[in-house]
């Protein structure tokens, strides 16, 4: 039997952009489906159980120009989704309303007194390391490109004085819901974030996002009342330790490039194509 898990989906739609990304869209859906040595027809049902259209259309979101058609068809400015509260139908972090920081004293102490359960999960783009405290997830990140060791060192080593332990069940009705794999939830899970008061300034600004929309690094400078801050804002968004929940793959250069993005540009490219032909499959 195929297997039908998210990160199965997420090794397929991977491998077929790396190929895309080297011989570009003209490579045809047979072609594509051969080289990774499946039928069309089954790829083409992968492809459409991801995103919810067929890889046709899926196709434009792979490509820059896309990155600069949604700066020009659904750039949401930062200031009119606070205000009007706009959202798409596969929105993720419209489930992590609830959310609090910790005080500048406490992210000095690099996590000391901190107690910080972690596990790993599958999700729509691979394996994902999940970390939390009692108050909230802290923590997410994808191994898909840069492998599992790496990945959890890479959180770990942000709270390098907090006590960690392997406690995937204490996490596990959070990151369905954050997953989509739990509808209905009665109470929606809870983010920390554990950060310098700007950077909290700059992800509070991304979560304004809606999914299907991107914005700018200046853009969000300019909400956040540093307009001249594009650099801290780039690092900033860089060191959000929740991301997808976060949305910090909706940031983008102003020329619409897509950048960099801390757990692989494959990732964010993926992100972004998966929220957008969602977005448009419900138009």
């Amino acid at each position: 039997m195929t297997d039908q898990s998210p990160s199965y989906h997420y090794a397929l739609i991977a491998r077929a952009l790396r190929l895309l990304e080297a011989e570009g869209p003209a490579l045809t859906l047979e072609a594509l489906a051969a080289r990774m040595g499946i039928s069309a027809a089954h790829f083409q049902r992968v492809f459409s159980a991801w995103v919810g259209v067929s890889p046709k259309r899926y196709q434009q979101y792979l490509v820059l120009d896309h990155a600069r058609d949604l700066l020009a068809r659904k750039f949401t400015l930062l200031d009119t989704a606070l205000e009007t509260g706009l959202s798409g139908p596969s929105r993720l972090h419209d489930l992590f309303m609830t959310w609090e920081a910790m005080t500048p004293g406490d992210v000095a102490r690099g996590g000391a007194g901190l107690v910080i359960d972690w596990g790993w999960f599958d999700s729509p783009f691979g394996a994902a390391i999940v970390m939390g405290t009692e108050k909230g997830i802290c923590g997410l990140g994808f191994a898909a490109e840069m492998g599992e060791a790496a990945a959890f060192a890479d959180l770990q080593n942000r709270w390098p004085l907090a006590q960690f332990r392997e406690n995937p069940a204490q996490l596990a009705p959070w990151v369905q819901t954050a997953f989509g794999l739990q509808r209905g939830a009665n109470a929606p899970a809870p983010l920390l974030l554990i950060g310098a008061p700007f950077q909290i300034k700059v992800w509070q600004a991304l979560l304004a996002i809606p999914s299907g929309h991107v914005t700018t690094y200046s853009e969000i400078a300019r909400h956040i009342g540093h307009p001249k801050a594009v650099r801290a804002v780039g690092s900033a968004v860089g060191r959000n330790p929740i991301s997808l929940l976060i949305p910090c793959h909706r940031a983008l250069r102003k020329s619409g490039a897509l950048g960099g993005y801390h757990w692989g540009l494959p990732v964010k490219r993926a992100m972004l194509a998966y929220e957008a032909a969602r977005a448009d499959a419900t138009e």
